[in-house]
């Protein structure tokens, strides 16, 4: 049970979180009942999400076996040592953290107009400089490439969000962590502020 102070039910949050990852969790189930999680890289473009890769192998399997699958994405911001809100005890210690888990249903995607739409989704992610051709359906350069391709989409039955960033703390320990973070200042220890200021705001 993902725990209510935690949970996220605005969707432009989720939807900006998942616009700038671009690494996710694949979970699938074969015949022999076993489970398999495969990370792979996604694209999302609002309502599916995206993801492509050889039609050999054990996914594959597992997915022409039966359908249903579940998809996580997550970001650690930071580490929260127990000593940023207690002096002995280590139970305090924690993670800050985004999460969003999908449940839904992989079809494989044929039409060659949503591949290169799909398609496009990637490279914006993931090479947003550009230097390349515009993918097209109808640009002879890609025809091939689209139609070799195997690109399927994932259509979510449930998403489900949790950002921990403090919610469940008092003043005294939230005040602690933030001490903590300015004092440490990791790379993401100013961000992590930040957005416990803005999912906090009775503490900030």
């Amino acid at each position: 049970m993902r725990r209510k102070e935690f949970a996220v039910e605005e969707a432009q949050e989720v939807e900006a979180f998942l616009k700038e990852m671009s690494f996710g969790f694949l979970g699938t189930v074969g015949e022999d009942g076993w489970s398999r999680v495969t990370p792979l890289n996604f694209a999302y473009d609002g309502q599916n999400f995206y993801f492509h890769g050889s039609l050999a192998g054990e996914k594959m399997k597992h997915l022409a076996h039966d359908p249903r699958v579940s998809f996580t994405v997550a970001k650690e911001y930071a580490i929260i040592p127990s000593y940023f809100t207690d002096p002995n005890l280590a139970c305090p210690a924690s993670a800050f953290f985004k999460s969003v888990m999908v449940r839904g249903r992989a079809e494989k995607v044929q039409d060659p107009e949503e591949k290169a739409t799909a398609l496009t989704l990637f490279m914006e992610k993931l090479q947003p400089e550009g230097g390349y051709d515009p993918i097209r359906a109808d640009d002879p350069q890609y025809t091939g490439q689209l139609k070799s391709v195997a690109l399927f989409k994932i259509v979510p039955e449930t998403i489900s969000a949790k950002f921990k960033f403090g919610q469940n703390m008092n003043e005294r320990k939230f005040s602690g962590v933030m001490d903590g973070l300015q004092e440490r200042n990791l790379p993401l220890d100013p961000e992590t502020i930040e957005l416990m200021k803005k999912f906090c705001p009775r503490h900030a």
